[in-house]
C-alpha cells in the first residue's frame, strides 16, 4: 500500500532529515508548467539544505512517499483527485490517482515516521462557516497528528480569526518563526499576536522533541512570514480577495472546488502578483523546514 522512493527509502533507513511535501498545490493550487516547475524547484531547495525531499502522493492506488521526475510530471499534466484523510482508504482500495492536502500528507507522514512537513498555506474555517459549517480537515489534523507543519500562516481566503481560535481550542501550539504576529499567507501581518515565537531552527526542534517526551500528540504549526520582498500588504489584498469570494458566491462554487477558484481568481485579480507570491513563501518555507528537520536529526539535540 505505501512505495518509497529509494531516496526517502535509504533516508529512513539512516535517520537522515526528511522534508514531506503535499501535492495538492501541484494539482490544484499552481497552474501547468508552473507547478511541475515549483515541484522540482522545491525538492532541489530541501537537498541543497542538507535534506531529502518526499513529495508524497497517491498513484493507481498506492501511496508514494516520494516520487521519480517521471511521477512528477505525471502528476503535474493530471486531472488527479484531491484527497483529504476521509478520502484515503477509497482511493487506495479502489485504485485511484490523487494529490494529498495538508491532512492527508500528515496522516502519511505519521503512518511512516517523517516529522517535519512544508507547505505553503494551511486550510481552516470559511467565512461561510455558519451557513455551511466549512471547517478544513486540516485543522482537526492538527490537533491530533503529531507533525511538524511549516507554512506562512492560514490560507488568507479564510476567516483568520476563527482559524486560529479554533487551533487554540484544539490544543495546538502556533509557533511564530522569528515573528510575534501571524502572518497572513501573502502578507507578513494580520493584526494578532502568537503568543509564542521562537527565532532558530533549534529551538523549534526542541520544543518538538517536548511534545514527544510529554506525550503531547497533536501537532506543532510553524508559521513563516512570506519574505518582505514578496509581500503584498494585507489592506490590498483583502480587496481582492472580497472580490474573489463574491465571485464564487455568485457561481455557486462549494466545498473542494472553492479553493482552487479563488487562488486561480485571485491570480487573475493581481495580474500574477499572487502567484509570484505564493512560490516566494514556500520556497522559503522548505528552507526552514530543512532546517528544523535537520536539527531533529541531530543526536543529543
Amino acid at each position: 500500500m505505501i512505495k518509497y522512493s529509494e531516496e526517502v527509502l535509504n533516508a529512513l533507513k539512516e535517520n537522515k532529515p526528511i522534508v514531506a511535501l503535499e501535492s495538492t498545490i501541484i494539482t490544484h493550487g499552481l497552474p501547468h508548467p508552473t507547478n511541475l516547475e515549483m515541484a522540482v524547484k522545491i525538492e532541489d531547495i530541501i537537498r541543497n539544505e542538507g535534506a531529502i525531499p518526499a513529495t508524497i502522493a497517491i498513484i493507481d492506488g498506492v501511496i508514494h512517499v516520494g516520487l521519480t521526475n517521471e511521477e512528477l510530471i505525471k502528476l503535474s499534466e493530471s486531472d488527479a483527485l484531491k484527497a483529504s484523510r476521509a478520502d484515503i482508504s477509497y482511493l487506495v482500495s479502489n485504485k485511484k490517482n490523487a494529490s494529498t492536502t495538508v491532512a492527508a500528507t500528515m496522516l502519511i507522514c505519521k503512518m511512516v515516521g517523517i516529522k517535519v512537513f512544508v507547505t505553503g498555506g494551511i486550510g481552516g474555517v470559511h467565512f461561510d462557516f455558519q451557513d455551511l459549517l466549512d471547517i478544513s480537515a486540516d485543522l482537526e489534523e492538527l490537533s491530533k497528528t503529531d507533525v511538524c507543519v511549516v507554512c506562512a500562516g492560514p490560507k488568507a481566503i479564510l476567516d483568520i480569526p476563527k482559524t486560529i481560535e479554533y487551533l487554540e481550542t484544539k490544543g495546538v501550539p502556533v509557533v511564530g518563526y522569528q515573528t510575534k504576529e501571524l502572518p497572513a499567507f501573502y502578507s507578513r501581518e494580520s493584526g494578532i499576536k502568537l503568543n509564542i515565537s521562537l527565532d532558530t531552527p533549534l529551538e523549534i526542534a526542541r520544543l518538538i522533541k517536548m511534545q514527544e517526551k510529554l506525550s503531547i500528540e497533536s501537532g506543532v504549526l510553524v508559521v513563516n512570514p512570506i519574505p518582505k520582498e514578496a509581500e503584498i500588504k494585507k489592506s490590498v489584498m483583502d480587496k481582492y480577495i472580497n472580490q474573489a469570494l463574491n465571485l464564487a458566491k455568485e457561481k455557486g462554487i462549494k466545498g473542494k472546488q472553492v479553493t482552487p477558484f479563488l487562488l486561480e481568481t485571485l491570480k487573475d485579480l493581481t495580474k500574477g502578483a499572487s502567484l509570484e507570491a505564493n512560490l516566494a513563501l514556500i520556497y522559503n518555507n522548505a528552507v526552514l523546514g530543512a532546517n528544523i528537520s535537520k536539527e531533529l536529526a541531530k543526536k543529543g539535540a
